[in-house]
């Protein structure tokens, strides 16, 4: 059994050498398209992508819910609102 407290992702995205503000579109793009309350995995390098976007969504009303440094890029999981 793993100790996450984490569900595992509905989806995951691999935005790895996707420069900003792109990585940051293509996330909230993604997050659109997703059912309320369902959880995604983004894959961000390190540097700019994870020090701006997990900001960006948050202001945008999205959850961040867990960061993860996967030694050569950052693991994000970022949780759908449940209302609109």
């Amino acid at each position: 059994m793993s100790v996450s407290s984490l569900s595992s992702p509905d989806a995951q995205l691999d935005l790895r050498g996707t420069p900003c503000p792109m990585n940051f579109v293509r996330t909230k793009l993604r997050l659109q398209q997703m059912q309320p309350g369902s959880l995604l995995e983004v894959w961000l390098d390190p540097g700019e992508p994870i020090e701006q976007v997990p900001d960006s969504l948050t202001m945008a009303g999205y959850l961040v819910e867990q960061i993860t440094d996967c030694t050569g890029y950052f693991s994000l999981f970022v949780r759908c609102p449940v209302t609109e």
